[in-house]
């Protein structure tokens, strides 16, 4: 029997079999011929025989089934391999993204380990006023009634530990 679109247009259940047990397998051979790939290949002829289905009152008489058959499958096969690029892309993008931020980690924690240990060879009550001032987020003021001194002194305290932090840095770059 030869299958006419006519008769799929119109929603004829069994000649949509007869052209799934006529073509199931050309176009999986096709596929794997272009993809070598049983997925690409199980996913388009499936896609491909949904679509023909859903899509079946727009076609084309013009055009044997076959031809339009497989023109679907290449326009579904098309559309996997390019989301199957940009997935693997983002994928791509997100491992060199989480190593650029391990890294980054890394090195952020070196520094504050060499800014830490810079910051503990200070002089005691240098050392003392930078940490109120910079971890506890103390003003000048407050620091000048807890230690009882100058918020003057507190100043040139800060003014020094920044001095020497500067210069100890550059030394470890």
């Amino acid at each position: 029997m030869l299958i006419q679109t006519k008769d799929i247009k119109e929603g004829n259940k069994e000649a949509f079999y007869k052209v799934f047990e006529q073509y199931h397998l050309k176009l999986y051979q096709y596929i794997y011929r272009y993809t070598g790939s049983v997925y690409y290949s199980e996913e388009t002829v499936q896609l491909s025989f949904i679509r023909l289905w859903e899509k079946r009152e727009g076609l084309s008489e013009e055009y044997t089934i076959s031809t339009q058959l497989f023109r679907i499958a290449r326009s579904i096969l098309v559309d996997l391999l390019r989301r199957e690029k940009i997935r693997s892309t983002q994928e791509l993008s997100d491992v060199f993204v989480s190593e650029q931020l391990e890294d980054e980690r890394f090195i952020y924690k070196e520094e504050l380990g060499m800014v830490l240990s810079a910051i503990e060879e200070l002089p005691e009550q240098c050392q003392q006023v930078f940490k109120l001032s910079r971890f506890n987020n103390l003003s000048h003021n407050e620091i000048s009634a807890q230690l009882s001194i100058s918020p003057k002194t507190i100043e040139t305290h800060i003014s020094k530990a920044l001095k020497y932090l500067r210069k100890s840095i550059l030394q470890f770059f």
